[in-house]
């Protein structure tokens, strides 16, 4: 099987640019852009805030450096997973790097199932100013009363009344709920019974925020944070009603969307993953030759040599890893490529950790204070080993599509 992970020729000046414009241009201001963040309503941007984001923005947009996540169509670059692959980790090198480019999730992910499924009329009202950058949006799958990560028991009810899906229930963990520009959500609700097949309970919808009845309870907090604007929101639906024109595809399909949806996601964030581990990697670097301790550089003292070793070792592994993870999915089979997506979802933010890990104690105390950006990139890549399934979820997945090679029973 003849597998290729590189970048063809046209599209390394492309990286080169963004890789410039992150380094350059977006890393300068990611501290002032932080520092703004409560002054005055914590759920709305200052004045200088959205100067910072939306000046970069447009500056990516002048520049051709647009929707970059667009892999195999028009309106992007052309680019393949693999490729794409390479931008999502210069991208995750820094917390403004993804939405300067428009490459955010979840909107990434809503946007490719407003492409893939929705009508016309959504791609006008939704998918435009999506692919604008002029709105946010939100995935609502999981729920506070059941395990989310078995899929089959999300249970929100969502009930035909003539023209109109009333939908009831609560959902939490709703990344982007808290953006004031979050203008839509993609919400996942019960519209079977227990004759129904197990998958073809669930479908999708599709929500303005702004209908009545929605209830936004409270941001959740991540070891603390409230990741104030972005937010994690946990809402309650009380009698919404929807457009019955609203549901994606009909009734029963809403497996189907998610499994179109959630790959590209998962892997997308494993690509950030292992350039948040690049970063944190060249910080512990600087850091060992800038500082020292009992007369030496702290890169020669203890086992500072072997761990950084180490650290360049497994981002080597994760990085080939999720190139072959992407290399799969560009084959068109989704099934193929779901073990290797499960296994670089569970890899990536593991060794990000443990990179991460090592350059806070590099850095002594100063690393888990505001003065580095270690202990937020810390406490977001950890949340990615439940966001979009816990490991063990994924642990499983691997482990049945082994077993299969040797029974043919169900495992």
């Amino acid at each position: 099987m003849n597998m290729s992970f590189g970048l063809r020729e046209e599209n390394r000046a492309l990286l080169q640019r963004v890789a410039d414009m992150i380094r350059d241009e977006i890393m300068p201001l990611e501290e002032e852009y932080q520092a703004e963040i409560g002054k005055g309503d914590r759920w709305q941007y200052t004045d200088r805030q959205a100067e910072i984001l939306e000046g970069l923005k447009a500056k990516a947009k002048a520049a051709g450096l647009w929707n970059i996540w667009l892999t195999d169509s028009e309106k992007g670059f052309g680019l393949t997973t693999v490729e794409y692959a390479y931008f999502a980790e210069e991208m995750g090198k820094t917390p403004l790097g993804a939405e300067v480019f428009n490459c955010s999730a979840p909107d990434t992910g809503n946007m490719e199932v407003f492409e893939r499924y929705g009508t016309e009329k959504m791609k006008e009202q939704w998918l435009k100013p999506l692919l604008e950058g002029q709105i946010r949006s939100a995935y609502l799958m999981t729920e506070p009363d059941v395990a989310s990560s078995d899929a089959t028991n999300v249970s929100m009810s969502c009930v035909r009344d003539g023209d109109n899906y009333v939908l009831n229930g609560e959902k939490w963990w709703s990344s982007g709920a808290g953006d004031p520009r979050c203008k839509v959500y993609i919400v996942m609700v019960k519209t079977g019974g227990e004759d129904q097949p197990k998958h073809q309970r669930q479908s999708m919808i599709v929500v303005p925020v702004d209908a009545p009845g929605i209830e936004i309870l409270r941001p959740m907090e991540v070891y603390g944070h409230d990741d104030a604007p972005h937010g994690h929101m946990h809402i309650r639906f009380t009698n919404v009603r929807v457009p019955a024109e609203n549901i994606l595809l009909g009734e029963g399909r809403g497996f189907e969307i998610a499994q179109g949806r959630l790959g590209p996601g998962r892997i997308h964030h494993c690509m950030r993953a292992i350039g948040q581990a690049e970063s944190a990697l060249e910080q512990m670097c600087k850091r060992s030759l800038q500082r020292e301790a009992f007369g030496k550089k702290l890169a020669q003292l203890g086992a500072n040599y072997d761990i950084i070793a180490e650290c360049r070792m497994e981002i080597e592994m994760a990085r080939l890893l999720c190139l072959k993870a992407a290399w799969y999915m560009d084959q068109g089979n989704a099934r193929a490529a779901a073990p290797w997506i499960s296994q670089i979802k569970v890899i990536a933010p593991q060794v990000a950790l443990k990179v991460i890990d090592e350059a806070v104690q590099m850095f002594g105390a100063q690393g888990i204070s505001q003065d580095t950006p270690l202990a937020n990139a810390w406490t977001h890549v950890r949340t990615l080993r439940l966001a979009d399934g816990p490991d063990a979820v994924h642990r499983r997945q691997v482990a049945r599509a082994e077993l299969r090679k040797y029974t043919q029973e169900k495992v």
